[in-house]
């Protein structure tokens, strides 16, 4: 007998049978420190050693997607497993197969090769998490194995983070010749909560509220923007859906931690990237990207009274200095072309920028201001009526722009509150590298404050070095010009 036989317990978990002693070796093997543990009260207060364990060692279960690590730890132990066929459950479908269905939907683009290669593959494995660039289509990727799986008689639910996503993935299903009135549901606040169609497509927020017995009605799941799945909300949903046997997830870019990326591959199944950006860009399917960082000086005496600041003190004293400011808003009024100028705080920072920017704009340039109240389809206006300008600045917070929004007519983005974030900082940079007509490349104005004193570096200084260690690991080329504030 295998010394680990693993059978289905339902579609989101399987089960696996070993001894006591195995299990204790799976807990420990699926078991990971979570990201910034040391400064969680749980983890402080010694109630938490601040690691997550994938492995239930109560019920032996382990997410389904981690098939592959669990046949990688049975090798690696020299244990015998055994997987039972419903583990292994895969559909034979072909790239030709692939080829030929995209070709009978009469789409107004053609995808492209790396698009039929990740639907083949989604199609084939039925469990996958496919980490395509920003602006590559993953859109289309998803509308290729929804109509797929509509042959099929399957009912599935697409979760997305916000209503704008909703929209948009709406209306990107529509354009690609598909009766959406018919076949699918939108569901978000002030939208009907059920709807007996094909497809339904829904924010997370709407999705938690549901009572779990709702969500055994779907065959399958798509989880765009999948980076975002792995809070308690996105995990409980997906865990949830145990009669959804075809699990896709889609994501610009991962966080770069090994626990994230498991727990993600626990939701949906091990990571395809069929393609990188420097490689959309290198054959020209993206726009070219400059990144240009700006080097702040600021005053001695302005180094010296933030010097003992905590980060968030360091941070608001820094995007409320006036020097600064009058500097974004002259760099935002400067730019030819539409200008995408993003920040975190709205009330400190959004909204006194928007309304310089806005006040000293040439009447009839256009200034929008989006952030979290900004209703749904005021949002849905601004990014066509950005489609159709070429002048036009939108003043943004992250959380409403940097992911999912698709604004192809965008020529400078500029980072006024940047972070260190991998996963914030390449979806902002992906905003702007779709192609337009009569666009070759956009700029990206990196704002990098430098308040060094002595031997002393500063929180947003060293934010900048990791922003720059990822624009290394993409191979995007940057440079770095030195300003001095008055």
């Amino acid at each position: 007998m295998a010394d680990l036989f693993v059978s289905k317990k339902n579609e989101s978990f399987i089960q696996v049978s070993c001894s006591d002693a195995i299990g204790q070796e799976l807990s420990e093997y699926f078991a990971f420190f979570v990201p910034g543990h040391k400064f969680q009260p749980m983890f402080k207060s010694g109630m938490w050693d601040g690691r997550i364990r994938l492995f239930d060692r109560r019920y032996s279960s382990l997410p389904f997607g981690l098939c592959g690590h669990l046949q990688k730890f049975a090798v690696d132990r020299q244990y015998s497993i055994l997987f039972d066929d419903a583990v292994l459950l895969t559909t034979n479908f072909s790239i030709a197969e692939a080829q030929a269905f995209a070709d009978s939907l009469n789409l107004p683009v053609a995808p492209h090769d790396y698009q039929i290669e990740a639907f083949t593959k989604a199609i084939r494995n039925r469990r996958i998490l496919i980490v395509s660039p920003t602006a590559s289509g993953k859109s289309l990727i998803m509308y290729l194995i929804v109509r797929q799986l509509h042959m099929n008689h399957l009912k599935g639910i697409i979760i997305v983070g916000t209503t704008s996503l909703v929209e948009q993935l709406y209306g990107d299903f529509r354009d690609y010749g598909w009766n959406v009135e018919k076949f699918v549901h939108r569901m978000y606040a002030g939208k009907e909560k059920k709807a007996d169609h094909f497809l339904t497509i829904s924010t997370w927020q709407s999705l938690i509220k549901q009572d779990p017995d709702y969500l055994k009605q779907f065959d399958f799941v798509l989880g765009d923007e999948a980076h975002q799945h792995k809070a308690k909300s996105l995990t409980t949903i997906l865990g949830n859906l145990t009669n959804a046997d075809v699990r896709v997830g889609t994501t610009g870019t991962l966080d770069g931690t090994k626990t994230n990326q498991l727990v993600l591959e626990g939701h949906f199944g091990p990571v395809f990237a069929p393609v990188t950006t420097k490689q959309l860009m290198d054959t020209g399917k993206l726009a070219q990207l400059k990144i240009k960082c700006l080097v702040l000086k600021y005053p001695v005496a302005i180094c010296q009274s933030i010097r003992k600041s905590t980060y968030q003190e360091e941070y608001e004293a820094v995007v409320s200095y006036l020097p600064r400011s009058r500097f974004v808003r002259n760099l935002a009024l400067s730019l030819e072309g539409n200008t995408l100028v993003l920040f975190q705080l709205v009330k400190k920072h959004g909204q006194p920028m928007f309304e310089g920017i806005r006040d000293g704009a040439i009447k009839g340039r256009p200034v929008h201001f989006v952030h979290g109240g900004t209703e749904t389809m005021d949002r849905e206006e601004i990014r066509r009526l950005t489609e159709l300008s070429n002048n036009t600045i939108i003043v943004a917070s992250y959380g409403t722009f940097s992911t999912g929004i698709n604004i192809k007519n965008l020529h400078n983005v500029i980072f006024a509150a940047p972070s260190k974030s991998r996963i914030r900082n390449l979806q902002s940079i992906g905003r702007g590298l779709r192609k337009a007509e009569g666009k070759t490349h956009v700029t990206l104005f990196d704002l990098v404050d430098d308040l060094r004193i002595g031997k002393h570096e500063n929180f947003l200084l060293t934010h900048f070095i990791h922003r720059a260690t990822i624009y290394n690991a993409e191979k995007f080329p940057f440079k770095q010009y030195m300003i001095d504030l008055k």
